[in-house]
């Protein structure tokens, strides 16, 4: 995969270079199940939070994502008209809405898109032992840590 010799600097480079590539496929991806959906790309990504989360209110969804409440409401109003989400009013504040999610259609229409991946990450991660894992874990959190800060600075 490697040539052989190279010097630190080019293999940071060569390294940067696959980086960029990762993030283009990753996001290609997701436009792609997204455009399968009948969903944008940010939506796609919201409901993503909002599985991982829910239930959640709206506040605290433009609170993760940085967007303004203006553009959250938008966000919900779009996945609820295609069903992926609902709201409810919140019993102890009726000021505040509470956002759900509708679980079968879900495991119906989402899951399925991504039961390939799945396969072929586990498959990828058997050729892994424990420590490399662990070291992969920590190496892509501390990237995602550094694009949530740089998120923060061009917002």
């Amino acid at each position: 995969m490697f040539k052989k010799n190279l010097s630190r600097e080019q293999l940071l480079e060569l390294f940067n270079e696959e980086l960029r590539n990762f993030s283009t496929e990753t996001i290609m991806f997701h436009q792609n199940v997204a455009e399968r959906l009948g969903l944008n790309s940010t939506d796609h990504k919201c409901l993503d939070i909002i599985l991982r989360n829910y239930p959640m209110t709206a506040g605290k969804l433009a609170e993760m994502t940085g967007f303004t409440t203006g553009t959250v409401t938008g966000v919900i109003d779009r996945l609820e008209k295609a069903s992926y989400v609902y709201r409810d009013k919140d019993p102890n504040d009726r000021r505040r809405v509470i956002i759900n999610v509708h679980l079968q259609k879900v495991e119906k229409e989402i899951l399925p898109l991504f039961a390939s991946f799945s396969q072929s990450m586990r498959e990828l991660f058997e050729k892994y032992n424990e420590q490399e894992i662990k070291f992969l874990f920590e190496f892509v959190a501390r990237c995602r840590a550094i694009l949530h800060e740089e998120s923060k600075k061009v917002r």
